[in-house]
């Protein structure tokens, strides 16, 4: 009898009830696709921001040189993971055939990381050991009128030079348009600067705020040296990161307000249009408990359709949110199902508190009497 009872009560108020269904699926879809994109978040902005190039410095604290080999110590001993690119920076005076220019050392396997921003024409150099090509800044090249695929001969003394083969040229929007490119190797030979390098820029993972603690740890381990983040990129991590998951819990916080409201006004509605079926219960003998039973087990029926609902309406919203701003599909991450439960019963619960106490209000022989 109880069941009959619940399932009629269901049918005869389709509309009401798909009101309340409606509602709460979009709260717990809201909260599905926030909670997803919260929790994966990290790694998708993390990603998104290495396009910011590198976040940490390392370069001597004396004005002296870096010694390549101490770099090569901190790559080894970091966490397995957290540094994604490295690489010493060399710079120096060398003579081309037609003036004296600023040349560049670095590894150019890892420069795509390191400055993702580069405009390049022609193609990048990938290795890092290759004495035959070199890359070329934009302002440098118009000034020297070379193109790619153009030679340019350095000449040390009478005797010692070396033929470059412009691969690819650079324009970066910084002083390195006015450089040549070459790897560290070359250079540190060149300038005679064997082992050394004038700094080092790094790309470390912030996904969890690394960035500060590795600066300390390898300060305290290094006191020689100059550490530091490179804070306009690496405080941006954790601000936006802060920012965009601040506004996700205020929009999922409003979405579920109202949708309480609208299932509690909803319900209102629905012990209104049943007061005489409660208060012929009442007179039959049912007990108060019994009434609240039944309504808890309708708004329960429907909460669980509305989270299966959510839960799969709220997976598809995410991956386009993800799309749209990342470019990248979301991972559902295990919490995000516990947490839409979680939140979908609670509003349910909230919303039934007062239409339920006006059921267990109602007089049974004013009702019954039509008053």
């Amino acid at each position: 009898m109880f069941w009959r009872l619940i399932f009629r009560s269901l049918r005869l108020r389709l509309q009401r009830v798909a009101i309340i269904f409606a509602a709460l699926t979009v709260g717990a879809s809201i909260v599905t696709a926030m909670a997803a994109v919260y929790f994966d978040i990290n790694t998708k902005m993390s990603q998104e921001l290495r396009t910011f190039g590198a976040n940490f410095y390392i370069g001597p604290s004396h004005g002296t040189l870096l010694k390549e080999s101490e770099l090569k110590r901190i790559l080894h001993h970091s966490p397995p993971g957290l540094i994604t690119a490295a690489s010493p920076y060399l710079y120096g005076i060398a003579r081309s055939d037609l003036e004296k220019i600023v040349i560049m050392g670095v590894w150019f396997e890892d420069m795509p990381t390191l400055a993702p921003y580069w405009q390049i024409t022609g193609s990048a150099i990938g290795v890092n050991f290759d004495d035959r090509n070199a890359m070329i800044g934009k302002t440098l090249a118009e000034r020297l009128h070379l193109k790619v695929g153009d030679q340019i001969k350095l000449s040390k003394n009478a005797v010692e030079k070396h033929s470059f083969k412009i691969k690819a040229i650079v324009e970066s929007g910084d002083a390195t348009d006015n450089m040549l490119i070459v790897n560290l190797e070359f250079a540190q030979d060149w300038l005679e600067k064997d082992g050394l390098a004038t700094n080092a820029f790094l790309n470390v993972k912030n996904d969890q705020g690394q960035v500060e603690q590795f600066a300390a740890d390898l300060q305290q381990r290094y006191p020689d040296l100059e550490i530091r983040p490179i804070r306009k990129v690496s405080a941006s991590e954790g601000q936006i990161l802060d920012k965009i998951k601040g506004l996700m819990g205020l929009i999922s916080l409003v979405i579920l307000i109202l949708a309480t409201l609208c299932v509690n006004t909803t319900l209102i509605a629905i012990v209104g249009e049943r007061a005489k079926e409660f208060a012929l219960q009442k007179a039959l003998g049912a007990k108060r408990s019994d009434i609240v039973k039944q309504i808890a087990t309708e708004i329960l029926i429907i909460a669980v359709c509305a989270i299966i609902s959510g839960l799969i309406i709220g997976y598809f919203l995410a991956q386009v949110l993800g799309l749209t701003v990342f470019k990248a599909y979301i991972d559902m991450r295990l919490p995000v199902i516990p947490i839409t439960i979680l939140l979908s019963l609670i509003v349910a619960f909230i919303a039934v508190i007062v239409p339920t106490r006006r059921a267990l209000d109602i007089q049974t022989a004013n009702v019954l009497k039509g008053e």
